[in-house]
C-alpha cells in the first residue's frame, strides 16, 4: 500500500541469494534495545478483518495449523489456547515489504520445521522477497534474501502455495515465482537458484507459478500465464526434468489454475480453475480431478456459472479453495469466489465429485466474538474473496475458510464461528483516545471503517460503526473541549460523513455533504467546543479539491478558497476560533482566527513535497504545534505556527501524539514513530522531546507503522499505535 523500496535489502546476482541471514540486528541496536523501558505489547482486539489468503493443517501434527494473510504475516493456531500466534512481528520499519506472505511450507517428517516466501509487492518500487525457515515452529527464523519480488498483496494472492518442501528430500524446497519462474533450494533455503528446463515462459504482468502440489513422490506446478495457448499444469516425477501433465481439460486451458490438493486414497488430484486469479475480477471457472495413475481427467463442477439469479441478475463467479479429506476417500470441499449475486459457498462432496452439497444452505453462524461481520445487517453473510479452504487431517468436521475479513471454521459442518482469536490483520489510519467516557479509544481503519472500543480485550460490542456504514474511513475527530461530539468521514454508499453526541457509540449522518464528498471524503475536524466543521477533500488517486465549512452540524456548506486542496484540517485544542493547516505542496502553515472561515499564511520555508507530513497540536494549549516532517526531522511552534524550531533530539520523525504527563512533568507524555539513532521505532518523551526512550523492543515492529500514534490521555505511559496490517497494537509500562 505504501510506494517505498527497502534499504536493508540485500543485493545479489542472479536468482540465488548470496547468503543466509539471520534476524539477528546490527549490535548498535541492540545496544539501543537494551536501555528500552519494559513495555508489553497487545493488539486491541477487533478480530481478523483482512484478506487471509491460506491456511494450513499440518498433516502430521494433531491441532497444528498455519495461516498466511495478504499484509498481515503469517499466524500459528494453538489448539489449546485455540488462538493465533503471530510469527513475524519483528519483522521492521525497512523491511515493511515483507510483512506480506505469499506462501506457507511445513515439512510433514519434520514437523518443527516451518518455511515462509514473504515479500507484499513485485512492483519495481518495492524490495526484493526473502524466505524464512524455522526449526521451531516460528518461534525463532533465519533468513535468506531473494533477488527475485514476490506479491502477497497482488492479484493472485489466494492461489497456491507457492512454496513446497519436497517429498523426496526435506533438504529440497520449490518456489514459484510471479515472474521469474521456478526456484529450487537444495539446503533448506538457505541459497536459491533458477530451475533450468522448467516450461513456463514468465511475462512481465502475469501469475507465473501460482501453486505447488505434491502428489505421491511427484510434484505438480499450476501456471498462470497459459492464457489460452497452452499447457498450465507441469509435473516432476523425479526432481530433475519437468513436462506438461498429459491430457488436459480442453475449457480449463482457457482459465488459470487457482489451487490443487490431492487425495492420496483414491490417487486423484483436484484443481479449480477460474478466468482470472482473483480475488476480483473472476466470471467463470470450473473444478477438474485427474486419476494420476490412469492419466484421466473428469470434470467435477459442482456449479456451472453464469445462470440466471432470481432477482434477474447473472451468477457469475470462479472456483478458488479445495482442500482433501485425509480420512474419507473422495471428500473434497471446494469454494466459490467472487459470487456476490448468489453470495459465494463451500461444496462437499463424499463420492468424489459425482454430487456436491452447498454447506451455505444450512450454515449457522454465531459472530457474537466478533460482531463487525454482520456488517451493519442482521446477520453476517457466508463470506467473499474464499480461496483459503483446509479440512482437519485429523477431524472431518472440522472445516475452516478464508474470507476478506475472518477465517471461520466448523465441527460439525452445519454452526459456523469466527476461528480468529489472536489474528490481527486490520490496516488502521485514525485512531482517537478519550479524555472522558467509557472507551479509551476511537479508531478508523481501511475496510471496516470506525469502531468504538469499550473494552480492549475484546472485539467493539456494536460492530463497525453504522448510520452510514463506511468501507474504508477517512477522517475520525473529537471536539477537545466537548468530548462527547466526534464526527468521522469515509467511504460509504449512503452518505460520507457523521457525528455522534455520545462520544461515539451511536451516529447519524451529516443532514447534507458537499457534492465531492461522495467521489473524495478526506479528514474531517472539528473545533475545540464543537461549533464548527472543516471537511477537506481527496480522491483515492490523490487529486485534491476545496474544503468545505459547516457551523450547522453539516446541515449547509460553505467552500472555503484560502486552505490549501487537500490538506488536513488541524484544530486548536484550547480556542475554538483557531484552526490551522500545513501545505505540504508548498512547506507552509496556514491559520485561521475567525472558526475556519479565512486562512492566511505564517510560518514557510518548512519540508514540502510528501503529502504524509503531519501536523498536530499539543492538548490543554493553544498554539503549540508538531510537525513530523519524516526524514527531514521534527519541528515545533509555539506562537499558533508564525515560527518553528526544529527539534534536534531525533533526526526522523513519522507520526507523534500526546498522551497523560509522568508525575511531576508540566508536559504532556509525547510518542513518535521516529529515529533518534541507527532505527526507526517507538519512541516517547517525558521532558518536551528534549530526550527520548525507546518503549519497542526488536520483537515488537510490525513492519511500517508511520500513520497515526496516540498517547491515552487519562493513563500515563499507554499508547494506541495504528498499523498496516496488525492492527491497533497498544503499550503499558510494565
Amino acid at each position: 500500500m505504501f510506494a517505498s523500496g527497502l534499504s536493508r535489502r540485500a543485493v545479489l546476482a542472479g536468482t540465488a541469494a548470496a547468503a543466509a541471514i539471520t534476524t539477528l540486528p546490527p549490535l548498535q541496536e541492540r545496544a539501543e534495545a537494551a536501555a528500552t523501558p519494559t513495555y508489553r505489547w497487545r493488539n486491541a482486539v477487533i478480530g481478523g478483518t483482512g484478506f487471509i489468503t491460506g491456511v494450513l493443517f499440518h498433516p502430521s501434527v494433531r491441532g497444528l495449523a498455519y495461516a498466511r494473510t495478504d499484509i498481515g504475516g503469517a499466524y500459528r493456531w494453538d489448539d489449546r489456547e485455540a488462538r493465533w500466534t503471530p510469527l513475524i512481528d519483528h519483522i521492521g520499519w525497512d523491511d515493511w515489504n515483507l510483512l506480506g506472505v505469499e506462501a506457507i511450507a511445513v515439512d510433514p517428517v519434520h514437523p518443527e520445521r516451518l518455511y515462509l516466501a514473504l515479500g507484499t509487492y513485485a512492483q519495481s518500487w518495492a524490495g526484493n522477497g526473502a524466505v524464512l525457515r524455522s526449526d521451531d515452529r516460528g518461534a525463532t527464523w533465519t533468513r535468506t534474501d531473494l533477488a527475485v519480488k514476490l506479491g502477497a498483496n497482488e492479484d493472485g494472492r489466494g492461489a497456491g502455495e507457492r512454496l513446497l518442501v519436497d517429498p523426496r528430500d526435506s533438504d529440497t524446497l520449490w518456489l514459484g515465482t510471479r515472474h521469474d519462474g521456478l526456484l529450487k533450494s537444495t539446503d533448506r533455503g538457505a541459497t536459491w537458484a533458477a530451475v533450468s528446463g522448467f516450461p513456463g515462459s514468465p511475462s512481465a504482468g502475469g501469475q507465473g507459478v501460482v501453486f505447488l502440489v505434491t502428489v505421491g513422490r511427484a510434484v505438480y506446478a499450476g501456471w498462470g500465464d497459459g492464457g489460452g495457448t497452452g499447457a498450465n499444469l507441469f509435473r516432476t516425477v523425479d526432481g530433475s526434468t519437468w513436462e506438461a501433465v498429459p491430457g488436459q481439460p480442453a475449457g480449463a486451458s482457457a482459465e488459470v489454475p487457482i489451487r490443487a490438493a490431492y487425495d492420496c486414497l483414491t490417487r486423484e488430484l483436484y484443481v479449480t480453475y477460474a478466468d482470472a486469479p482473483g480475488p476480483n475480477g473472476q466470471s467463470t471457472g470450473s473444478v477438474h480431478k485427474l486419476a494420476v495413475g490412469k492419466g484421466k481427467w473428469t470434470e467435477v463442477t459442482p456449479v456451472k456459472p453464469g445462470a440466471t439469479t432470481g432477482e434477474g441478475s447473472a451468477d457469475n463467479f470462479g472456483y478458488g479453495g479445495v482442500a482433501v479429506d485425509a480420512r474419507r476417500p473422495g471428500t473434497v470441499v471446494v469454494s466459490t469466489n467472487n459470487r456476490w449475486a448468489d453470495v459465494d459457498t463451500l461444496y462437499r462432496t463424499t463420492d468424489g465429485g459425482r454430487t456436491w452439497t452447498s454447506l451455505k444452505n444450512a450454515a449457522v453462524f454465531d459472530v457474537s466474538e466478533t460482531p463487525y461481520l454482520k456488517w451493519g445487517a442482521d446477520k453476517p453473510k457466508f463470506g467473499w474473496w474464499i480461496q483459503a479452504v483446509a479440512v482437519d487431517p485429523f477431524d472431518s468436521k472440522h472445516v475452516v475458510y478464508g474470507t476478506g475479513a475472518t477465517l471461520y471454521g466448523t465441527r460439525d459442518l452445519t454452526h459456523w464461528a469466527p476461528q480468529i482469536r489472536g489474528l490481527e490483520e486490520t490496516s488502521v489510519v485514525q485512531l482517537v483516545s478519550p479524555p472522558v467516557g467509557e472507551a479509551h479509544l476511537l479508531s478508523g481503519s481501511r475496510d471496516i471503517g470506525t469502531m468504538y472500543h469499550e473494552r480492549l480485550s475484546a472485539s467493539p460490542a456494536g460492530g463497525m460503526a453504522t448510520n452510514p456504514v463506511f468501507g474504508s474511513a477517512t477522517g475520525l475527530a473529537q471536539a477537545a473541549g466537548r468530548p462527547a461530539y466526534v464526527v468521522r468521514t469515509g467511504w460509504g454508499d449512503n452518505g460520507n460523513g457523521a457525528y455522534s453526541n455520545d462520544g461515539g457509540r451511536t451516529w447519524a449522518p451529516f443532514e447534507a455533504q458537499p457534492s465531492i464528498a461522495h467521489d473524495a471524503p478526506g479528514p474531517i475536524a472539528t473545533n475545540a467546543d464543537g461549533s464548527v466543521l472543516l471537511w477537506s477533500f481527496v480522491h483515492w488517486d490523490g487529486t485534491k479539491y476545496p474544503a468545505h465549512r459547516s457551523d450547522d452540524n453539516g446541515t449547509t456548506w460553505t467552500q472555503i478558497s484560502s486552505f490549501p486542496k487537500g490538506a488536513t484540517p488541524v484544530a486548536d485544542p484550547a480556542d475554538p476560533t483557531l484552526f490551522y493547516a500545513y501545505d505540504t505542496d508548498m512547506g507552509k502553515v496556514l491559520a485561521s482566527t475567525d472558526s475556519g472561515l479565512t486562512f492566511t499564511e505564517r510560518a514557510s520555508g518548512l519540508p514540502s513535497g510528501d503529502s504524509q507530513f503531519k501536523l498536530v497540536a499539543a492538548p490543554g494549549r493553544s498554539g503549540d504545534l508538531w510537525l513530523s516532517a519524516k526524514w527531514n526531522g521534527l519541528y515545533r511552534s509555539t506562537d499558533g505556527g508564525a515560527s518553528f524550531a526544529k527539534v534536534d533530539s531525533c533526526w526522523a520523525s513519522y507520526t507523534l501524539g500526546f498522551g497523560k504527563a509522568a508525575e511531576g512533568a508540566d508536559c504532556p507524555a509525547i510518542y513518535q514513530v521516529g529515529s533518534t539513532e541507527a532505527i526507526t521505532a517507538v519512541y516517547r518523551s517525558d521532558d518536551g522531546a528534549k530526550s527520548w526512550v525507546r518503549i519497542n523492543d526488536d520483537r515488537h515492529q510490525w513492519g511500517y507503522i508511520g500513520e497515526v500514534i496516540v498517547g491515552d490521555p487519562r493513563i500515563y505511559g499507554r499508547v494506541y499505535l495504528a498499523t498496516n496490517g496488525r492492527g491497533v497494537q497498544y503499550g503499558e509500562p510494565v
